[in-house]
């Protein structure tokens, strides 16, 4: 009998929310979801504050110990290289037509894709549910995500 490898279900752990991390895990869920796959985000650690009401829209690039930044780690931690790496990617970003974070959210969830904050992460940082976006689906331990993730065809990709 012959199996059937075509991807059904990606799920996606986010663990840092760093404008490239976030940025990357955005597209692929919405590749997915524009491929007729269905796509959940798992946010856990930093990853949170992607989905943190009050931090989705401070997001910024990491210039410190970021080997894909091409300048050493020491101009990386001067001051206001942080802020200006930040701006020139949120202008690559807008120039390309990719939306900022609140929107590509709203256009994920819209389109189906599941979000899930972890359970443990929001307990470690003191958060509740009301800190995090409207469109949230719920908060899951790790065991209730991995049961998701059941069935032939799921990927789970960690970000």
């Amino acid at each position: 009998m012959e199996k059937n490898n075509k991807v059904k279900k990606m799920m996606l752990i986010l663990s840092k929310a760093t404008l490239d991390n976030v940025y990357a895990c955005f597209i692929l869920a919405n590749g997915a979801r524009m491929e007729g796959i269905e796509s959940e985000i798992f946010f856990t650690f930093f990853g949170l504050e992607a989905i943190q009401k009050s931090r989705l829209e401070h997001l910024h690039v990491a210039t410190v110990g970021n080997p894909a930044m091409h300048i050493p780690s020491m101009l990386g931690g001067l001051p206001g290289m942080e802020a200006m790496a930040t701006k020139m990617m949120k202008k690559k970003i807008e120039d390309l037509d990719i939306p900022p974070i609140d929107e590509f959210l709203e256009i994920l969830t819209a389109s189906g894709t599941k979000i899930w904050a972890c359970k443990l992460a929001m307990d470690m940082f003191d958060l509740e549910e009301k800190d995090l976006i409207d469109d949230l689906d719920g908060v899951l331990t790790v065991g209730d995500f991995y049961g998701r993730a059941e069935g032939e065809g799921t990927h789970v990709v960690f970000i």
